[in-house]
């Protein structure tokens, strides 16, 4: 039996957010290299570039030279077009979650045509709700019930431990590759102009109330991302939505001639 990499490792980046020790990123980088990983963006860290982060990175310290620094969470995950946040906290709206195997085999699989972030988040408070708004899915390490801490480099050692085995595919006499997708997945961009157009459309036809949001763009975000949405999907979208602006339609006001919506927001 004989292995050959196959996933691109170029479009698969491991984003830190506001990571509070340096010496966690010197660490993770190692862990990242060790497994063939090389692209490390920073969002926020509270000290970089740091000579701690250096000499934990062991011989990685050139993650560390090329590592992507950015101020803004969203424009850090501008160009992926599927996002991945890491944790292990219960949240009071789940997100859809995946092992780290079934997460691995769908980084490694995207990761051939398209670019794959998987975030981290803060040592002691990991990625907040509405951070996790932009994630396509989570993964969850599984550990024995009642301790789920774990250091952030050991963290990033496992999920791209299970990265680099779901990127090795058996070579068979057929030569058979992974299937191509024919229209690739919605960037994170195209999806924050898709929801930033729902919003306005929700509230120009009087469904959704900005003074009042309750989870209702949450929840939406969720269904969405669960989803994973191509390009096309998400045109077909945005052109139903321009044309709900265009027609200038008022839940309740059966102006379709169809039945009546319903004019109230559902409690989300």
């Amino acid at each position: 039996m004989t292995y050959m990499p196959d996933a691109n490792w170029d479009n698969v980046c491991f984003i830190l957010v506001g990571t509070t020790h340096p010496g966690n990123i010197g660490a993770a980088a190692r862990a990242m290299k060790s497994m063939g990983i090389r692209r490390l963006a920073l969002v926020q860290p509270k000290h970089f570039p740091c000579a701690e982060a250096t000499a934990m990175a062991s011989g990685a310290d050139d993650l560390l030279a090329d590592a992507e620094v950015w101020n803004s969470w969203p424009d850090a995950l501008r160009d992926y077009a599927m996002v991945v946040g890491t944790s292990a906290r219960q949240r009071r709206i789940d997100w859809p979650a995946m092992d780290p195997r079934h997460c691995a085999t769908e980084i490694a699989r995207l990761a051939t045509q398209q670019r794959v972030a998987i975030v981290f988040g803060r040592e002691h408070s990991g990625l907040s709700n509405d951070e996790l708004e932009y994630c396509n899915a989570t993964v969850r390490i599984p550990t024995v019930p009642g301790f789920s801490s774990l250091n952030l480099a050991a963290a990033v050692q496992i999920l791209a431990y299970e990265i680099y085995l779901a990127g090795l595919v058996r070579a068979d006499v057929h030569g058979r590759s992974p299937a191509v997708l024919k229209t690739p997945r919605a960037s994170a961009e195209a999806m924050l102009q898709f929801y930033a157009h729902l919003q306005q459309t929700m509230t120009d036809v009087g469904f959704f109330d900005p003074q009042k949001p309750r989870r209702l763009m949450r929840r939406l975000r969720r269904l969405f991302n669960r989803a994973a949405l191509d390009t096309d999907e998400v045109q077909i979208l945005r052109g139903f939505l321009a044309a709900v602006q265009g027609r200038g339609l008022k839940v309740g006001s059966g102006s379709t001639g169809g039945p009546s919506i319903n004019s109230k927001c559902p409690a989300v």
